[in-house]
């Protein structure tokens, strides 16, 4: 059994992350001719193509992208639940699922900022397509903490506040969510 979630877990969890980045860089406006944007582009489209027919975009906002990023994250919810033989009511069903898109959306910007702290440290090509990829998708969350914290001799630290933060916001989801689980 562990091994069929472990196989549900990683199927859709890989496309929910593709899902989720495509939408993210929809939302800092990545050049779209990045190589990387048009990977996650051409793998979402098959279901978000018939998908945007029905659910229209709003102010800029792919919605289309964000329902199928919370309707795969239910699906695989429900099937670990159903696995377990556990009982989700509707209620829990959805506020797990809201809580795991918000785990993994913390997780892309953790890694997102120390993959990018690490390889600043190695002065890769700043037009490398993964580079300006990671660049643009961190750059909402360091650019105030730039300003909150500017460099020390030469020194941004702005990274580590960003982590900081991050995993403080996923401690305290954790809590949350233990806290949730702990009432029933």
């Amino acid at each position: 059994m562990t091994a069929t979630v472990f196989l549900i877990q990683t199927v859709f969890g890989f496309y929910i992350l593709a899902v989720m980045l495509r939408f993210l860089l929809q939302c800092v406006r990545a050049d779209f001719y990045n190589p990387l944007v048009q990977f996650l582009v051409r793998i979402t489209n098959p279901p978000l193509l018939p998908l945007r027919r029905i659910i229209p975009g709003y102010r800029g906002l792919d919605l289309a992208s964000v329902v199928l990023a919370f309707a795969l994250q239910l699906v695989e919810v429900l099937l670990v639940a159903l696995l377990f033989e556990r009982s989700l009511g509707v209620g829990g069903l959805l506020l797990l699922t809201a809580m795991e898109l918000l785990k993994l959306l913390i997780n892309i910007y953790l890694w997102g900022v120390i993959i990018q702290a690490v390889l600043s440290w190695i002065n890769p090509d700043p037009y490398h397509p993964a580079a300006r990829v990671l660049t643009q998708l961190t750059a909402p969350l360091l650019r105030p903490a730039r300003r909150l914290l500017p460099p020390i001799s030469g020194v941004d630290l702005s990274p580590l506040l960003v982590v900081v933060a991050l995993i403080f916001l996923s401690l305290l989801l954790q809590d949350f969510l233990g806290l949730l689980i702990g009432l029933r």
